[in-house]
């Protein structure tokens, strides 16, 4: 496909009328099409044509960026990178080779990939200072807190890559920051148990070194199992980017002013600290608790199904996945490969998602509907079975999304189109009103 159809171009033709039934004007608006997805009607010149502005609240039917990165098709359950189907990705890639994927468009040859890995494990120390930096929180203090605030700070330590306007220092920007997330989310996990920082090797792979980092003491040595390492790795390639979701909209938002990257990352990790984004795995670990026992899934099952009842369960169906979200499929067979090399057969929250599992897939009520567990459901019992706990969920998937993050602010720097971000709104509040001085108001 060409490059007019990439950008969107299309046919004078291909355009809508909106006509204002009070005065019979008529206005007609281009309608763009991409190379995959719905149609799209070109409003910019709105308001300036008719005086009015769309209202669309959580920008469920707006466009807000060109992006050639990632596409979702939730219809169909797809979710392309680059148009690699995530399936592809997920079974034959690392994630080193996704992160390349995301930042330049294409799949590295070996001898990129290796300068790639090499440039990235050589990034992942932090500045000392940030040692004592992270000093100065309380220890119970949320990891998400501790990241959000090391990750601002970031750009007071390294003013040679916050110049936004040179394609080299945003390249170092987004090495530093896919390098560094993982240290800085063992440390603030470490920091919570009282045990001394771990620093990163060089000797390891992406997800060996932070799994190390997590859990090493400088007491013994710590074997890293291989079965563990690759679910980690999945786990990281199957949250990297979803297109214009919460966070990424936040870091697009916060760098259409000319913050500055880390800034601008650290903005995401805010955002998605929210419940309904970042935190919906630990709401699955919460919900496995509330259920309790086996013995009770039938009676929350008939709760979930009451539409009178306000019980959700927690990590089925999907706001963008219509069908079966296709990541779950595969931290699926991670899930299970973790929980069979673990032995986890005496873990009866664990026990309890499985049979959850198996009853949701079968009846009738969530496969009409297409609840399927989705990719939050797999991932909170795997890190529960790895000992990582529920505070630190949202770090996890931080680390993970970070390159989607960097990826998606590169493109918005770099897209000629690019606005500071203002939406508009629908005002409700008083109309003008005289002030009354104190003295008169009774």
């Amino acid at each position: 496909m060409g490059n007019d159809a990439i950008r969107g171009d299309t046919a004078p033709e291909d355009s809508i009328t909106i006509v204002n039934n009070a005065s019979g004007a008529k206005v007609t608006f281009p309608v763009l099409q991409g190379s995959c997805g719905p149609k799209v009607i070109d409003i910019r010149r709105l308001y300036g044509a008719t005086d009015m502005f769309t209202y669309d609240p959580g920008f469920t039917a707006t466009g807000s960026c060109e992006s050639s990165i990632t596409f979702i098709d939730g219809e169909a359950g797809v979710l392309l990178h680059r148009g690699y189907p995530i399936e592809d990705l997920a079974k034959h890639s690392d994630f080193m080779e996704v992160c390349y994927l995301l930042l330049y468009g294409e799949l590295p040859t070996p001898s990129e990939k290796d300068t790639f890995v090499h440039a990235i494990t050589y990034h992942t120390m932090v500045h000392e200072q940030l040692h004592k930096f992270i000093d100065g929180f309380r220890r119970d203090a949320h990891p998400m807190a501790i990241m959000c605030g090391i990750v601002g700070a970031l750009s007071a330590f390294y003013h040679d890559s916050t110049d936004i306007s040179d394609p080299y220092q945003r390249m170092v920007a987004s090495y530093r920051m896919i390098a560094k997330m993982p240290t800085i989310a063992a440390w603030a996990f470490k920091y919570s148990l009282g045990q001394p920082f771990i620093y990163p090797r060089n000797d390891l792979t992406y997800a060996e070194n932070f799994i190390h980092m997590m859990f090493a003491t400088p007491c013994e040595d710590y074997e890293i199992s291989p079965t563990i390492a690759r679910a980690l790795d999945r786990i990281l390639i199957l949250h990297a980017d979803h297109e214009q979701n919460a966070s990424t909209s936040t870091v697009r938002l916060a760098g259409s002013s000319g913050a500055n990257p880390f800034a601008c990352i650290a903005a995401g990790i805010a955002s998605l600290w929210g419940p309904a984004h970042g935190g919906a795995n630990e709401a699955v670990l919460n919900m496995l608790n509330e259920i309790g026992s086996p013995n009770r899934i039938a009676e929350f099952v008939d709760k979930a199904k009451d539409p009178e009842d306000p019980f959700r369960l927690m990590g089925f169906g999907h706001r963008v996945y219509k069908n079966f979200d296709p990541r779950a499929r595969l931290m699926r067979e991670s899930c299970h490969e973790v929980l069979n090399e673990l032995g986890v057969d005496n873990e009866p929250l664990l026990e309890l998602a499985m049979e959850l599992e198996r009853i949701a897939l079968e009846d009738e009520y969530f496969v009409e509907r297409r609840l399927y567990p989705n990719v939050d459901f797999y991932s909170g019992i795997i890190f529960k079975a790895i000992g990582i706990p529920v505070s630190m969920f949202t770090v996890l998937f931080a680390v993970a999304r970070t390159v989607g993050w960097v990826a998606q602010w590169n493109e918005m720097v770099e897209d000629p189109n690019q606005k500071i971000g203002r939406p508009r709104q629908l005002y409700t509040g008083y109309e003008q009103r005289p002030y009354v001085p104190l003295a008169e108001r009774g």
